[in-house]
């Protein structure tokens, strides 16, 4: 016996194939199209393809065993990320709507679905685009000779550097004090950065250049911000191979440790790192793909994106670790050398005897005749792997460890450039998908007033983005956007995916999306699409979903703090979240997914008085009294 839900009112509430055809046929239809095929997959691989590829990705390959966390990745996305993008795609693709028409037109109960789609698109978009500002801040930076974070800035008396920069780096300082201007906790809220509140208004004017037009203005602006990020790869791969220490970190990243496996942990960031890395439950993709031809093969598009979206993160990881192993080795020679200057001094050896070759050799020597002496000295420990050790994501990855090391490459302004080019492109392009999963419901609701032209309602939208998002301009803005980035963008995605699947299979019911597919690409759907949609799917969103919980339950949340006044610092202030500011990342949590609970409420709190004024009304005598 097959489960469908009971859904009367569904065959009025959508088109027929017939009535589709017919539409196609006389092309009476207002809604636009993409100009072809290229120009929608690329604007999908764009939305897929973000920041987390190139500075999340590569980090869990680092800490999980380099090549060996490949294998749950893989069984992530087949299991869960091309069967979740490809029912995205092919029902928005069927239904012609954005999100909340399409899970509107479902079943009225499941209103409130496309509302959280288009909450969390409008909360995440506040926060990346904080990302884009912070980017742009340093590309204007890279044309200086030297560049801005290489060195230290004198203090006021000319008479030595900076005390906090001193502690740290030169590069460290440029990013919190410089750019951020950083608090030493959430609490102390400081004032708005200028700067950054500029870079902030620059970045959602460029972003409402691109999506003034819609789809007609995203689609000329994604021949270049799709396909520029992989140019600048490619120059960083070459450039990359060609620095010394480069195969040391390829090493690192592929040599496969399988006990990381044996760790829940992995699994679990598997699985979600694929989830988000395709933009899956954001309403992006089903706003994009309800532009198409009715007669299209979403399927091969799913797939197309899905694998180009994972290639592109492997790709990426390859110049990045291959940089990163360059700049382990630049420091362990520095190690070294530092070590050297002080046995040279220490034992009065002659200038250039002990050198990066001979140096462990000299170690042995001098333990052996004058240990007392050696041990004094309080040398550095220099070791290699410390180094590739040394791991970060995210902003810690692009404007701290990537900084470094480009400042050791010749030419070091020119790969600043394109670096900071490639993520802006890399951003910007995930930026159309959260403006659109905003502004495509919005339109199908009919939300906008008639009177109003949509490029003003485009820019109503961005101004209001602006303005909220200025709260990431505070000194405490990065803390800020930390909590934002932990907690809108992940619980609220898998609570949204696994009632869209749930939506599709059981309320929709499974045998008709079969026979749209058939109708739309001539093929239905074979057994793997079958058996990841009804069972496996679900499941696995469940499942990830309750980890989550319970690994977020264990242990009071904690975050990272730049305290120059720190006894330990440069090392970071982990300090707990006040219990107000847990109660607004609860909130975060809670607040983007609570229509589903809430439509679905009200709905059948309006059958209800009907049905109840129904039995009334039977009364025969009623119209009597």
């Amino acid at each position: 016996m097959k489960l469908k839900l009971q859904n009367p009112g569904l065959e009025d509430r959508i088109l027929s194939h017939q009535q589709l055809d017919k539409l196609e046929e006389e092309e009476i239809t207002e809604r636009p199209k993409w100009d072809n095929k290229v120009q929608y997959l690329l604007t999908c691989i764009g939305f897929a393809v973000g920041l987390g590829n190139v500075w999340r990705f590569p980090y869990l390959c680092q800490v999980y065993g380099g090549g060996a966390f490949l294998i749950p990745y893989l069984i992530a996305l087949v299991f869960e990320g091309l069967p979740l993008l490809h029912m995205e795609l092919a029902i928005g693709q069927r239904l012609r709507m954005g999100s909340v028409g399409v899970w509107n037109s479902i079943s009225k109960y499941m209103g409130g679905l496309g509302v959280a789609s288009m909450a969390v698109s409008f909360l995440v978009g506040l926060f990346y685009n904080m990302i884009l500002a912070w980017i742009l801040w340093y590309f204007f930076h890279s044309f200086q000779n030297p560049l801005p974070w290489r060195d230290c800035p004198l203090n006021l008396n000319h008479t030595g550097y900076v005390s906090e920069c001193e502690k740290s780096s030169a590069v460290n300082y440029f990013w919190y004090r410089e750019t951020l201007n950083i608090t030493p906790n959430i609490e102390t809220s400081g004032s708005l950065q200028w700067w950054l509140v500029l870079c902030l208004a620059t970045a959602w004017c460029l972003v409402y250049i691109c999506f003034i037009r819609g789809i007609e203005t995203i689609g000329k602006a994604i021949y270049v911000t799709a396909t520029f990020p992989y140019l600048v790869l490619t120059i960083f791969l070459v450039r990359a191979l060609t620095l010394s220490g480069a195969t040391d970190g390829l090493i690192y990243l592929f040599t496969p440790n399988w006990e990381t496996l044996k760790n829940p942990q992995v699994w679990l960031d598997a699985a979600t790192q694929i989830f988000f890395s395709l933009s899956l439950a954001f309403g992006g993709l089903i706003a994009f793909s309800s532009y198409n031809a009715q007669k299209n093969n979403c399927e091969r598009d799913a797939l197309i994106v899905g694998c180009v979206n994972s290639f592109t993160s492997i790709y990426a990881s390859i110049p990045i670790f291959a940089i990163l192993g360059f700049k382990a080795n630049e420091n362990y020679n520095a190690c070294k050398n530092w070590n050297i200057l002080t046995l040279t001094n220490a034992f009065n050896i002659g200038d250039e005897n002990i050198t990066l070759e001979n140096y462990d050799d000299w170690i042995k020597y001098l333990n052996t005749t004058d240990p007392v002496e050696v041990e004094s000295l309080n040398l550095k420990t220099c070791d290699l792997q410390t180094f590739l050790d040394q791991s970060a994501s995210g902003t810690g990855l692009a404007f701290i460890v990537f900084t470094e090391a480009v400042i050791k490459m010749p030419g070091s302004q020119v790969w600043a450039v394109l670096f900071f080019i490639m993520l802006f492109s890399l951003g910007l392009s995930s930026m159309f998908g959260n403006l659109e999963g905003v502004l495509t419901p919005l339109l199908d609701l009919n939300m906008v007033p008639r009177w109003m032209p949509k490029e003003i309602f485009t820019g109503l939208i961005c101004l209001t983005s602006f303005t909220v998002a200025l709260i990431f301009t505070l000194g405490s803005g990065n803390y800020w956007l930390e909590i934002f980035n932990s907690y809108v963008g992940s619980m609220p995605l898998l609570i949204i995916a696994f009632f869209e699947i749930i939506s599709v299979v059981y309320i929709y019911g499974i045998k008709r999306f079969n026979d749209d597919i058939e109708w739309m690409t001539g093929q239905r759907p074979n057994m793997y699409w079958q058996a990841t949609w009804r069972f496996i799917s679900p499941f696995m969103l469940l499942v990830v979903f309750v980890a989550y919980v319970v690994v977020a339950a264990e242990k009071r949340p904690t975050y990272n703090t730049w305290n120059p006044d720190y006894v330990h610092f440069p090392l970071a202030d982990v300090q707990y979240y006040p219990e107000w500011v847990y109660a607004i990342c609860v909130l975060l949590s809670v607040l983007p997914v609570v229509s589903i609970p809430l439509v679905a409420l009200y709905k059948f709190a309006g059958f209800l008085k009907k049905y109840i004024m129904n039995r009334h009304n039977q009364n025969p005598y009623a119209n009597e009294l």
